[in-house]
């Protein structure tokens, strides 16, 4: 159980499924996960206080929250962005953005015994989103988009090896994204600043040009 004032990690990633970890220093306390993805906005807030109520602890005794920017689409990725920074605020704790991958990239490393790898996640689209890793975890690569056939052939980990088994080089390796993980490893990964790794515009685009609102009689006809 944590103590007040023993200042926790708060972990949130909403990049594929909706996780949250909880940690003090490197040790992880508790980390929980909800598969529906398309409840980010309903599920997150709420699993946040479980995850911090199974320790016996509250909001009050967050110090630091580390929220994973992506890869990921854009309405997940936001929300969960989005509530890292206010809880951060609220609280007036420290904020710390990473890269996603990073944070499977690092589950993966030290004994996979691969020199280099790939963590690869599902982007949609048939496209994934992937980056290229040194054997200790570093980032060589990445992160970026694109469709499987343009990966580097490579040992490849993450959500999106298994969907597209006949185009990588898929190895056995974590599949999912530990937010436990990212609360305890997840302040000393590279700072990847604050902003989303969308990657791509979203599916919801701004139209281009002011659509009439008019009803015109049948025999008017539209001059451009």
């Amino acid at each position: 159980m944590a103590e007040p004032g023993t200042g926790l990690t708060l972990a949130l990633d909403t990049s594929t499924d909706v996780t949250v970890g909880v940690a003090r220093g490197s040790e992880v306390l508790a980390s929980e996960r909800v598969t529906d993805r398309m409840a980010h906005v309903e599920q997150l807030v709420p699993l946040v206080h479980r995850t911090l109520g199974a320790v016996g602890a509250t909001l009050g005794d967050v110090d630091r929250v580390v929220v994973g920017l992506g890869p990921g689409p854009f309405t997940g990725l936001r929300v969960g962005i989005v509530s890292a920074q206010v809880l951060a605020h609220v609280r007036g704790a420290t904020l710390h953005g990473v890269c996603s991958l990073d944070v499977i990239a690092l589950a993966h490393a030290g004994g996979s015994g691969h020199p280099e790898f790939v963590v690869a996640t599902d982007a949609r689209r048939r496209e994934v989103y992937w980056a290229r890793y040194a054997g200790d975890g570093t980032r060589l690569q990445g992160p970026e988009v694109s469709s499987p056939d343009d990966v580097p052939r490579l040992p490849t980990v993450g959500p999106g090896a298994d969907l597209y088994a006949d185009r990588l080089d898929v190895v056995d390796g974590p599949r999912t994204l530990d937010a436990g993980l990212l609360a305890a490893r997840g302040p000393a990964l590279p700072d990847a600043g604050s902003e989303p790794l969308y990657l791509r515009r979203p599916d919801a685009a701004e139209p281009s040009r002011r659509k009439s609102v008019l009803r015109l009689p049948p025999d008017q006809a539209v001059r451009r």
